[in-house]
C-alpha cells in the first residue's frame, strides 16, 4: 500500500490549470503550423496565423490563451495500491481548482444554479471529476479546461442499429456544417460509440486526451477516424468558420459493446485550444 497526501494533488491541480491555459500542447501548434502551410486560402492562413502568435504570446507572458478559461474536467486513474491521505479526492482537486485559477488570474466560468445566471461560484468549483481505480499504485490526473463555445455544440443520438456506419458520418459532418464557426475550429473531435447514453458521451470525451492525431489501435475505428475527418473537412467551414479545407485537425473515437436494439453516438467537441495536461502521482 502506498500513501499519497491529498495537498500533492491539489499542487498537482493548481499547476496543471495555470499550465494548460497558458501552453496548447506542442502537437496542436504542429498541427496549426501544418496546415497553415497547405492551407490555399489567404483568409485561412491569415487565421492560423493569429491562432500561432495568440498560442506564442500566451506562453511567452503567461496569459491565458483564450478569454473563456474552461469548465476544469478530470479524469482520475487511482490505483487500488493507493491509499489517500487527507482529503478525499474530489475536495483535493477542488482545493486545486481554487488555487490554480486564483494565482494564475484565470476566468471563474462556473454557476451555481444552472437557471440562475449570477450565482457564479467565484472559483471556477467544482470540477467535473471521473474516477477509475486501476491496478498499481500510482496516481494519475487527466485535465481539460473545457471552453463552453465548442461544448455546446457537442451532440448525441441514439441511432436504431439499421442506421450503420454511414448514417454516423453523415450525422456528425452535419452537426459540424451547422456548428460553422462558433465552435472556433479548426477543431477535434472525440467520437463514442456503444454503452449506452451516458457512456456514449463519456467516451467521446475521453476520447479527446488522447494526443492529437494518434489513431485509434484498432483498425476499423482508425479507418472511421479518417472516414470522418475526410466528411467534415469536405464542409469547408474551415478555420474560424470562415471557408477552407481544415474544419478538423483529427477525429478521434472510443467504443464499447452496447444492446442489440440501440446504437449510441456520441460528438465532443473541442476548439483548437486544446488544452489538456496530465500528471503522475
Amino acid at each position: 500500500m502506498r500513501e499519497i497526501e491529498s495537498s500533492q494533488i491539489t499542487e498537482a491541480v493548481a499547476e496543471l490549470c495555470q499550465r494548460i491555459n497558458f501552453e496548447l500542447p506542442a502537437e496542436v501548434v504542429a498541427a496549426l503550423r501544418r496546415i497553415r502551410e497547405s492551407a490555399t486560402s489567404d483568409v485561412a492562413r491569415l487565421v492560423l496565423d493569429q491562432l500561432l502568435d495568440n498560442a506564442r504570446l500566451a506562453r511567452e507572458e503567461r496569459i491565458p490563451y483564450c478569454q473563456d478559461t474552461g469548465l476544469v474536467v478530470v479524469f482520475v486513474e487511482m490505483g487500488q495500491e493507493v491509499h489517500l491521505v487527507g482529503d478525499d479526492v474530489y475536495a483535493a482537486i477542488d482545493a486545486g481548482v481554487r488555487q490554480g485559477y486564483r494565482e494564475g488570474y484565470l476566468r471563474p466560468s462556473v454557476v451555481a444554479n444552472p437557471l440562475k445566471r449570477d450565482t457564479n461560484t467565484g472559483d471556477n468549483t467544482p470540477a467535473i471529476v471521473h474516477l477509475r481505480v486501476v491496478p498499481g499504485d500510482q496516481l494519475r490526473l487527466h485535465l481539460a479546461a473545457k471552453g463552453g463555445g465548442s461544448e455546446n455544440m457537442s451532440a448525441l443520438w441514439m441511432l436504431t442499429p439499421t442506421a450503420g456506419k454511414k448514417r454516423v458520418v453523415e450525422a456528425i459532418a452535419e452537426r459540424i456544417q451547422e456548428a460553422g464557426g462558433k465552435p472556433c475550429p479548426p477543431l477535434i473531435l472525440g467520437v463514442g460509440i456503444g454503452g449506452d447514453l451516458e457512456k456514449a458521451a463519456l467516451l467521446a470525451k475521453e476520447a479527446l486526451f488522447r494526443p492529437l492525431g494518434q489513431p485509434s489501435e484498432v483498425p476499423e475505428l482508425a479507418d472511421l477516424e479518417q472516414e470522418i475527418l475526410a466528411a467534415v473537412n469536405a464542409t469547408g467551414v474551415g478555420p474560424m468558420g470562415l471557408g477552407g479545407a481544415d474544419t478538423a485537425l483529427a477525429v478521434h473515437v472510443l467504443s464499447h459493446p452496447c444492446h442489440i436494439a440501440s446504437l449510441p453516438v456520441a460528438l465532443n467537441v473541442q476548439c483548437h485550444a486544446a488544452r489538456h495536461g496530465t500528471a503522475a502521482l
